[in-house]
């Protein structure tokens, strides 16, 4: 069924066949739609409904839309003139709302032909982010309507699938492990191919001394941001941290950890935050089985929202998911025991305390083997250009080479 830009049910066939209109990297009409998307999303009484959402209209100003442009690589552009890649098929994954459109936007701003798929089983704010594209479309250029669509249908359905693998030249594929293998039994064509973003798992570190000596505002802001990281997609998004690794001595270790939770706590007590009874129930089976295996020292439970496993070595740290707002603790003597607990599936590291040329040091360290992003705790969420290690816009668009 297509959702976006009619609402309707058509054979994949008439889908692709009314694909049409021509766009160029960067296109001014693209710009000026997704731009008055964006700024419908930052309208007050929605973005307090959807908080995830102000992040998404944000993306979508038009300085960051002009900086994302300015972003692409400009070496010897006097050979080669950057075009759009094609028509791109968009798999995004059906618990992270939003991921869709950064994909989709960034696609759409380099000139491609889209077809996003959505799942039927997405939330409330894909439904009202369906809606928000509609009212955005009214006023649009016709070329947009003629470029994008974004179609539901149930995952059993390969034939679509396949066809629509059969007609692109890039297949994006946001999701677990299993969802690649599964899209990948689908050919593409021999010049197209797949690019993919499989299970990955994330994690916070905090500098216990830089802790205890920040001012209370400072621990408050940094509490509000570690929440925004973990709640907002009940700890599912592949950024969000699951393992939070404390850098310093034994005793100042445990005191900015306490300190660290109380402050979680407060905030999730303010915000009214909580948990279902079954995610509960998941949450006591995963941390007690944890316990079982031997892998804890303690376990600390804050009523349903908030559960804390301190484990007996950070080499125990889980990289699958406990339930939402789940929490593993680990001491580390310093920054750099990190390069021997990394792995390849590790994606991104929140941090707290630590200054640029430590976290730089890492990097190196870590010589590619896992983390493919750093950013400060409360920036976990936010979306940029360059996800996984990938340049997204690079990647949607290909490069003539003009010589004379």
């Amino acid at each position: 069924m297509v959702r976006f830009p009619d609402a309707a049910t058509v054979p994949v066939e008439e889908l692709l066949a009314g694909l049409h209109g021509e766009l160029e990297v960067g296109d001014a009409r693209v710009r000026e739609f997704l731009a008055a998307f964006g700024k419908r999303l930052l309208r007050p009484a929605l973005a307090r409904r959807h908080p995830e959402l102000g992040s998404l209209g944000f993306f979508l100003r038009p300085s960051e839309l002009t900086r994302t442009l300015e972003g692409l690589s400009h070496e010897h552009e006097h050979e080669h003139v950057r075009v759009p890649r094609g028509l791109i098929f968009h798999i995004p994954p059906a618990n992270v709302d939003t991921v869709f459109v950064y994909s989709w936007a960034l696609s759409a701003l380099m000139g491609n032909r889209n077809v996003v798929r959505l799942s039927p089983r997405s939330g409330p704010v894909a439904e009202v982010i369906v809606e928000t594209l509609h009212e955005a479309l009214a006023d649009a250029d016709p070329v947009v309507g003629e470029t994008q669509r974004i179609v539901s249908y149930d995952r059993s359905c390969d034939t679509v699938t396949a066809a629509l693998s059969a007609a692109c030249d890039l297949r994006v594929v946001w999701g677990g492990d299993r969802t690649v293998r599964d899209i990948r039994r689908h050919p593409l064509l021999p010049h197209a191919r797949d690019l993919v973003f499989p299970d990955r798992s994330s994690f916070a570190v905090i500098r216990a001394a830089a802790w205890l000596c920040a001012p209370r505002a400072a621990r408050v802001s940094v509490a509000e941001g570690f929440v925004n990281d973990t709640y907002w997609f009940d700890q599912a998004a592949c950024s969000s941290p699951r393992t939070v690794f404390w850098v310093g001595a034994e005793g100042d270790c445990d005191a900015a950890r306490a300190d660290f939770i109380d402050h979680v706590s407060r905030v999730l007590t303010v915000r009214g935050w909580g948990v279902d009874a079954a995610m509960a129930v998941e949450k006591r089976v995963s941390t007690y089985g944890l316990a079982a295996d031997g892998l804890v020292e303690s376990v600390e439970f804050r009523g349903n929202a908030l559960a804390n496993v301190m484990l007996s070595a950070a080499t125990a740290a889980p990289r699958r998911w406990l339930g939402a707002g789940t929490f593993a603790h680990a001491r580390l003597g310093s920054l750099a025991e990190l390069g021997s607990l990394v792995e390849r599936r590790d994606q991104t590291m929140t941090h707290f305390g630590f200054a640029r040329p430590e976290l730089e040091e890492l990097a190196r360290i870590l010589a590619g083997r896992g983390v493919d992003r750093m950013v400060p705790v409360g920036g976990a969420l936010s979306f940029h250009r360059v996800w996984d290690g990938v340049d997204l816009p690079a990647e949607f668009t290909r490069l003539v080479t003009v010589l004379r």
